[in-house]
């Protein structure tokens, strides 16, 4: 588990956390709203799937995705997870927590920087945001339209090692 006393925020696995809030999370239409790769009913059946298969990333990469704590309370999931030779960061929060998200970002990217396998991330973001601004203003750049499981996205990039 990684934290941050100053911020409250803290990074721990998935499976710490109840299925059932996992499931209230992911059942959210606001959360699903951007989200094109959730489709059909999401329940507990789903939500452990879901935690088995970011393990699995674990096992296999030695990163992946977390259940993020703000205040030892769960807000939501995200993280960086190997996609081919590019590690993706991605983030989903409870809708009431989505303000969170730079802070959080700030963070993850921290921890990223310290880490000698990641000398850049990629953000995948669907079409459907419109909001972009704060990639910029960290540095990311626009590098294209990219498909992942048949969906379209819009993909940035975050080089953490300066040349």
């Amino acid at each position: 588990m990684t934290n941050s006393p100053e911020t409250g925020i803290a990074f721990t696995r998935l499976g710490e956390i109840d299925i059932a809030e996992i499931t209230a999370h992911m059942s959210d239409p606001r959360v699903a709203e951007h989200m094109p790769l959730l489709t059909g009913r999401w329940d507990d059946a789903a939500s452990r799937a879901f935690v088995e298969a970011k393990e699995a990333r674990w096992r296999r990469d030695g990163l992946g995705h977390w259940a993020i704590l703000c205040d030892g309370a769960y807000v939501g999931w995200g993280g960086f997870q190997k996609e081919g030779d590019e590690w993706d960061y991605g983030l989903v929060l409870k809708p009431d927590r989505f303000g969170l998200g730079a802070r959080i970002t700030r963070e993850a990217l921290e921890f990223a920087r310290s880490d000698d396998r990641i000398a850049f991330v990629t953000f995948l973001l669907p079409p459907s945001r419109k909001k972009l601004g704060a990639l910029e203003r960290i540095g990311a750049r626009f590098v294209g339209e990219a498909d992942h499981e048949g969906e379209a996205f819009l993909k940035y990039r975050l080089d953490l090692i300066s040349s």
